[in-house]
């Protein structure tokens, strides 16, 4: 393989519970709940998807399913339908759903899983670029660098930075290219069969994970490095 591609979210990072999602949002606010409270609010928003990098909302309201299908091809997109499914559930101030929102993006929110490092660091030692691509609305840059992985990325294909999501094949072309990469030689490395899948139509190579809470998966990116040899 001449280059392999990540995906972000469930792939090489994992998002913080939607209880910790929702602390942190009521602490950087200054807003107090009881536990009872806060436990029913966070089972709520956990419920209707409304924590990005979550799980999916079991059911889209009729007013946000446009946007929904289309979120990740803007930042304003993606505000919209993740703040639209929040709403759903009341809080005690309404400026909490943004704030819920805008805490998602920070990179005290993600944790990489326990092998990210160890098989970035592989890949760059080999000689090997790496890219990540990823369907977003928000730039993840500042994550990868606070966690300490910016260093063993050499590409960001970011969905809302180009109008494009995945599966269209033209985001993993242009991460192949930045990479000077042959598509032919590229593994895609994702946790959704739809999305990572559309590498496939390049003739890249696709290798799927499991987007398991970080602690589950403490050595699901390893296999990758056999794939490269």
């Amino acid at each position: 393989m001449m280059a392999v591609l990540f995906d972000f979210s469930g792939t090489l990072f994992r998002v913080e519970s939607t209880d910790s999602w929702l602390r942190g949002a009521l602490a950087g606010a200054g807003v107090r709940l009881t536990e009872a409270e806060l436990r029913t609010a966070a089972l709520a928003l956990e419920a209707v998807g409304a924590l990005p990098g979550g799980g999916d909302p079991a059911r889209v309201p009729e007013e946000l399913a446009d946007a929904w299908l289309i979120r990740d091809r803007s930042a304003a997109l993606h505000r919209a339908a993740y703040t639209g499914l929040a709403r759903q559930v009341p809080l005690p101030d309404p400026a909490l759903h943004d704030a819920l929102y805008d805490r998602h993006m920070a990179p005290d929110a993600w944790a990489p899983y326990p092998d990210a490092v160890e098989v970035l660091r592989a890949l760059r030692e080999r000689g090997i670029p790496v890219g990540v691509v990823s369907n977003i609305g928000w730039d993840l840059r500042p994550v990868f660098r606070a966690h300490g992985l910016d260093p063993y990325v050499d590409t960001y294909v970011l969905s809302f930075e180009h109008g494009i999501q995945k599966p269209d094949p033209r985001l993993f072309a242009t991460a192949c290219e930045a990479l000077g990469a042959d598509p032919r030689r590229t593994l895609m490395v994702g946790d959704d069969r739809r999305a990572d899948g559309g590498a496939s139509a390049l003739g890249c190579g696709v290798h799927f994970v499991d987007h398991l809470p970080a602690s589950d998966r403490p050595d699901g990116l390893r296999p990758v490095l056999d794939l490269v040899t």
